[in-house]
C-alpha cells in the first residue's frame, strides 16, 4: 500500500460522482424515521444569561450523529454492492454507525481507524462485527489506505464527510430540530452550532436548515475548515497541528463536495481552545447530566466563550458522547 502525506489530499478516491441535495436528506429523514426515535432538544440556561436548545445526538445508539449518514448510505447500496462489503476511515463515531449499520443489513465493513483512537471506539467498533485496519494517524493517509483497500477488494467505501449519502444522512438531524421546535411553537432555528471535522454535518445542516445560519466549530490548529472558508478555496491542515483531545475532529483537509455546500452557505468558521471545550464538557454534565466527549463539546464550548452569539432560535448540537471514563474523570476534576 502507498503512504502518501497524511496532510495532502488523495487522488482517485472511489467516491459517488453526485451532489447532495435536501431531497435527499428528506428520503435520508423518511428512512431514519422508521428506525430510530429523535434525540431529545433540550434548553440549556448559560452561566452568563439566556440559553440555548441543545440537540443530544450523544444519545444515539453508537453515541454519536454518525450512524444517520451510515444508515442513508448502506440501506440505499445494491444487492452487488452489498455483497461486495464496505470500508469506512474513522475515529470512532463513524467507524461505530458504519459497522452498526453494516450488521443490520448483513454487510462486511472494515474500518481504517487511527491506532491511537481511544480505546472504548476500538473496542465498541470491534464488538459491532467490523474488522479494523489501524495507521498512524501523523505518518500515513488513511484515505490513501482506504483506497488501496478498495481496489485490492473492490469494496464500496464509506467516507466519513466526503459522500454525499453521509452528508444527506447526517442533515436528518436539522430536520428533527427544526420538526421539534415547530412541534413546541418555537419556530424555526436561526443558528445551528455543530462540531466539524471535515464538515459532513455542518453541509448537511446546511441543506435540512438553508435558512438558519450554520456555523461549523473546530478545535484550535485543526482548523482547516475554519480557514478554508475564509480564503474561498480548500485548504490542507499544517503539517505539526499541536495535539487535541478532539479525536473526532481530527481530519486533514475537507473534500469539494462538502466544502461546495458550505461555501454555498456562507459560512464563517470559529476555533476553540483545548481548556474551553473541558468547561462545556463540564456544564452539559452538571446542568444535562450528559457524558459529552471533547469533539462533541466543541459547539456548546464556542457559546460558552462568547465566540458565537446566541438567540431563541440558536440550537447547539452535542454530537457525541463516545469519552473514554478515565480521560472523562480528569476533565470533571478539573478546574480550567
Amino acid at each position: 500500500m502507498t503512504n502518501p502525506s497524511p496532510h495532502e489530499p488523495t487522488d482517485q478516491l472511489p467516491l459517488p460522482e453526485r451532489e447532495p441535495t435536501r431531497e435527499g436528506v428528506l428520503r435520508a429523514d423518511a428512512k431514519i424515521g422508521q428506525l430510530l426515535p429523535e434525540t431529545p432538544l433540550v434548553e440549556l440556561d448559560l452561566p452568563a444569561g439566556g440559553s440555548v436548545l441543545c440537540k443530544v445526538e450523544s444519545l444515539q445508539p453508537v453515541g454519536a450523529f454518525k450512524i444517520r449518514g451510515a444508515w442513508h448510505r448502506l440501506s440505499d447500496l445494491s444487492e452487488r454492492e452489498r455483497a461486495r462489503g464496505v470500508i469506512a476511515v474513522s475515529s470512532g463515531n463513524h467507524a461505530q454507525g458504519v459497522a452498526w449499520a453494516a450488521a443490520r443489513l448483513g454487510i462486511a465493513a472494515t474500518i481504517v481507524m487511527p491506532s491511537n483512537a481511544p480505546e472504548v471506539k476500538l473496542a465498541a467498533t470491534r464488538a459491532l462485527g467490523a474488522d479494523i485496519v489501524l495507521y498512524d494517524r501523523m505518518r500515513e493517509s488513511r484515505d490513501a489506505i482506504a483506497r488501496d483497500i478498495c481496489n485490492e477488494r473492490g469494496a464500496v467505501l464509506v467516507h466519513a464527510y466526503g459522500d454525499p449519502w453521509v452528508i444527506e444522512g447526517q442533515g436528518t438531524a436539522g430536520i428533527e430540530i427544526a420538526r421539534q421546535m415547530s412541534a413546541r411553537g418555537l419556530g424555526s432555528p436561526t443558528r445551528i452550532v455543530c462540531p466539524c471535522g471535515g464538515g459532513g454535518l455542518a453541509s448537511g445542516l446546511a441543506l435540512a436548515c438553508p435558512d438558519a445560519q450554520i456555523v461549523p466549530v473546530e478545535p484550535e490548529g485543526w482548523d482547516d475548515v475554519t480557514r478554508s472558508l475564509a480564503a474561498g478555496r480548500i485548504l490542507a491542515l499544517g503539517s505539526a497541528p499541536p495535539p487535541t483531545a478532539c479525536d473526532a475532529l481530527q481530519t486533514p483537509y475537507t473534500f469539494p463536495v462538502n466544502f461546495a455546500v458550505m461555501a454555498a452557505h456562507g459560512m464563517v468558521g470559529v476555533t476553540v481552545s483545548e481548556a474551553e471545550i473541558r468547561r462545556a464538557q463540564r456544564l452539559a454534565f452538571a446542568r444535562l447530566r450528559l457524558v459529552i466527549e471533547p469533539g462533541g463539546a466543541a459547539a456548546l464550548a464556542a457559546i460558552l466563550a462568547g465566540k458565537v452569539p446566541h438567540d431563541h432560535g440558536t440550537v447547539v448540537v452535542l454530537s457525541g458522547g463516545n469519552v473514554d471514563p478515565a480521560a472523562f474523570a480528569q476533565v470533571l476534576v478539573g478546574s480550567d
